[in-house]
């Protein structure tokens, strides 16, 4: 399914517009991804297209002395062990998960949208990086590799974060890197 800019920048700020998020896509210039992810978490780097994303802590004076704010500042192994491998229908689960704390499917009730309006808006972002796009997260629910079991109440995730709480999602295609990720303190 094709997407144009439009499209994409208005699923990504319908569906985030109420979180704390860091949306945000930047060009794949290495073999090791993490290098172009950790650049985007930088803000190094800017979208290859020229699209919009999200990122809530944009004018904070945190970033004054740390470019990265909210993310902390990691090595790229220590974030590789971080990230793992999921399928597609796992990350349109977390993209939905991502529009709020906890990281849970029922963040969906406070749309307006059917779950099947919300999930096309979730299938449009992920159509920006192609069927052959790989999926990397920092969250762990259930037990199958590979998978997020959103039917399970509890979660774990490893951070990547000053925050409490971080729940990300890494898209990886031949040609970008999409980090969709959502910030909380308890």
């Amino acid at each position: 399914m094709p997407v144009d800019q439009t499209s994409w920048e208005a699923a990504v700020r319908h569906l985030y517009e109420d979180a704390y998020p860091y949306d945000a896509t930047g060009p794949r210039h290495h073999e090791n991804w993490v290098l172009d992810v950790l650049a985007l978490m930088a803000r190094a780097v800017p979208d290859p297209r020229g699209w919009a994303g999200l990122d809530e802590a944009a004018q904070a004076p945190e970033r004054e002395g740390s470019p990265a704010y909210p993310f902390a500042v990691h090595p790229p192994e220590y974030v590789a062990q971080r990230l793992k491998e999921i399928g597609r229908d796992s990350a349109e689960n977390l993209l939905l998960a991502l529009t709020d704390d906890r990281c849970t499917l029922s963040n969906l009730r406070r749309f307006t949208e059917s779950e099947e309006e919300l999930r096309k808006m979730a299938r449009t972002i992920l159509a920006r990086y192609g069927d052959e796009a790989t999926y990397h997260t920092n969250v762990s629910k259930g037990d199958a590799p590979g998978a997020l079991d959103f039917t399970v109440e509890s979660f774990g995730y490893s951070p990547l974060s000053v925050h409490s709480e971080d729940c990300g999602l890494v898209v990886v295609s031949d040609t970008e890197v999409g980090v969709f990720w959502n910030f909380s303190d308890y």
